[in-house]
């Protein structure tokens, strides 16, 4: 017989606690414990309305709220057991931020790898309509209902050095052009890989992946499947967001072919769980690094981390509501952390600012190949996003490649046209596939004319 559960209190997880924003004009929810059969009402101070529910007999309870548009500072009251007092909310948007390292990057750094132009991004930070949520590294076999106490937080120079720097530049543009409260929710774990942030019902299709069970020896949670998704993520899961941005890949790049439905599967999880539809779902194509370096030191074949760039390309076609940033221009040989955070976090930004909020006289996308025709032995591809023509600042373009049937490729020339790009090698006489900035470090320098990036893509001549 399992035992009763008494709830002496009313009680709210963590993500809900004075300062926070809740998504504006939505129904966010919110959820908590009581005593089982309790009845618990939520008053709104934006809207003057209550809400209630009664906790089931296991102390749940959850009820769905209504905002406005965005505004405050206002307050809810909980009142069950015992009476709770939220403050300082603001009503605006919310966004989940999440990966690894590259998105778990704070401002101040990691040792020895900076962020370009941090401190003068922190000393002008101060800003109350932006406020940022970070929840704290958790890995766990059960799925949590909260996370430790910690804080939503406004941006000041204490406050924004400890955040993301991915998600920090990403919500400050935000703010900026839409000129509303900002909130981000930040849940990263560095050196995570895509299985970690899943469940096992998610997984299940993914026989190749072992699920950890109690009680063997986990050297690292991080890459264990399910450990961060029960533990960082599911205590967030429900939180009213806007949408999420996705900085990861590094931890899964040796398994690129396996990432190409993972990582949709992953998405396709996550939005059933949140219950709200596809929300927006903008992920960035990882910034060009020497994995080689890195035990187990594999280099070659599968090993160059641009497949998995070209899997997290394919992903735009396979997940609906998507968009996706190339960092092809700001990688480091030498450093899988790339200190030009600001280029990342502003690029996720124009493509919400495009994508999700239909902001319009701005090109907000990368160029992606649209097609390619064959004139001989030249292959002209043609792209989208590139209303005014595409440029590499009157340098030359060095890293097309080009390939037969045989799939063996061989360096190309490559000429901006009015069209698009033409590619030719003299050893090439029936082009067959065309690639671009396809080696594991590389310098992308093409660009449209507003300045992003060409990703690297491989892409078959039909």
């Amino acid at each position: 017989m399992l035992p009763t559960i008494i709830y002496a209190q009313t009680k709210l997880p963590a993500i809900f606690g004075n300062n926070m924003i809740l998504q504006q004009s939505s129904e966010p929810k919110i959820w908590g414990t009581d005593a089982p059969g309790k009845k618990v009402t939520v008053r709104t101070s934006w809207n003057n309305k209550e809400y209630s529910t009664i906790a089931d007999a296991n102390g749940k309870f959850a009820v769905n709220l209504v905002t406005t548009a965005a505004g405050g500072p206002y307050n809810i009251t909980v009142s069950g057991s015992k009476k709770i007092e939220l403050r300082n909310i603001l009503l605006g948007e919310v966004w989940l931020c999440a990966g690894q390292s590259n998105m778990e990057m704070t401002l101040k750094g990691y040792p020895n790898q900076p962020i370009e132009g941090a401190l003068q991004a922190v000393l002008s930070s101060a800003n109350d309509q932006i406020r940022m949520f970070t929840v704290p590294r958790h890995p766990n076999l059960i799925a949590q209902d909260t996370i430790k106490q910690t804080q939503w937080l406004s941006a000041s120079v204490e406050n924004t050095n400890k955040f993301s720097a991915t998600a920090y530049f990403f919500g400050r543009l935000i703010n900026q052009v839409l000129n509303v409260p900002v909130g981000l929710v930040h849940v990263s774990y560095g050196g995570s890989n895509a299985e970690a942030w899943m469940s096992a019902t998610g997984l299940k299709a993914f026989s190749d992946i072992k699920l950890p069970v109690e009680g063997e020896k986990i050297p690292a949670p991080n890459r264990a499947a399910t450990m961060l998704y029960n533990g960082m993520l599911h205590p967030v899961i429900g939180y009213g967001i806007k949408g999420a941005i996705w900085y990861q890949g590094e931890s899964n790049y040796e398994r690129p072919d396996q990432y190409e439905t993972l990582f949709p599967a992953m998405v396709a999880q996550w939005r059933k769980d949140w219950g709200i539809g596809d929300f927006p779902f903008h992920f960035a194509q990882l910034a060009p690094y020497n994995y080689a370096q890195l035990a187990p030191y594999n280099s070659g074949g599968k090993y160059n981390s641009a497949y998995l760039r070209d899997a997290q390309r394919k992903s735009l076609d396979k997940i609906p509501n998507s968009g996706m940033i190339s960092l092809i221009d700001v990688g480091e040989e030498a450093c899988i952390h790339p200190m030009k955070k600001r280029e990342a976090g502003e690029r996720f930004a124009l493509l919400a600012l495009g994508k999700t909020y239909g902001k319009t006289g701005f090109t907000y996308e990368s160029p992606m190949v649209d097609k390619i025709t064959l004139e001989g032995n030249v292959a002209n591809v043609k792209f989208r996003n590139v209303p005014s023509g595409m440029t590499s600042y009157g340098q030359p373009i060095t890293e097309f490649e080009i390939a037969g049937e045989d799939g063996n490729f061989w360096a190309a020339s490559a000429t901006l046209t009015r069209a698009g790009i033409s590619v030719y090698s003299p050893n090439v006489k029936n082009p067959k596939f065309v690639r671009y900035a396809f080696k594991d470090f590389v310098v992308g320098n093409v660009f449209n004319i507003e300045g992003l990036p060409l990703p690297s893509f491989m892409v078959e001549i039909k």
